[in-house]
């Protein structure tokens, strides 16, 4: 396991920011250990998995989870708005850093997560390989 850790700052996506990194380091599988900062504008979609909203106020992010490679990104956020009510679903690009974002991923050396279409859900779903005896074996 490697530790990748980054700082974002104000006006960077933070869904397109993960996504360079993740292509830039050649991450092939990890997880989002921990994330906190605050965003002046999130675009999240809800489990109908059809609405997205967009919050445009300042909000802490208190929450991101998931799983992050260059072959897939799929992250849940949660984040609390003035009142300090907490709203949260899956990121989508347009969610803005505010004033900074500190993120810690976990990378999984000996791991690769794909899409792989699942007809039952009718969503391209997780994939997972792991490394062994020279290559990558679906378990």
């Amino acid at each position: 396991m490697k530790t990748h850790c980054m700082r974002l700052t104000r006006g960077q996506d933070l869904l397109v920011e993960i996504e360079k990194y993740v292509n830039e380091y050649d991450i092939k599988a990890g997880t989002v250990l921990s994330c906190v900062g605050c965003v002046s504008c999130a675009v999240i979609r809800d489990a109908t998995g059809e609405r997205i909203q967009t919050v445009n106020e300042d909000m802490e992010l208190i929450s991101l989870n998931g799983t992050v490679s260059k072959n897939r990104i799929h992250l849940h956020i949660s984040l609390s708005k003035k009142d300090l009510s907490v709203i949260g679903g899956h990121l989508k690009t347009g969610t803005v850093i505010n004033t900074t974002c500190e993120l810690i991923i976990l990378e999984l050396e000996d791991m690769e997560f794909n899409d792989l279409y699942d007809e039952k859900t009718g969503y391209n779903e997780l994939e997972i390989r792991k490394y062994i005896k020279d290559k990558f074996m679906k378990i």
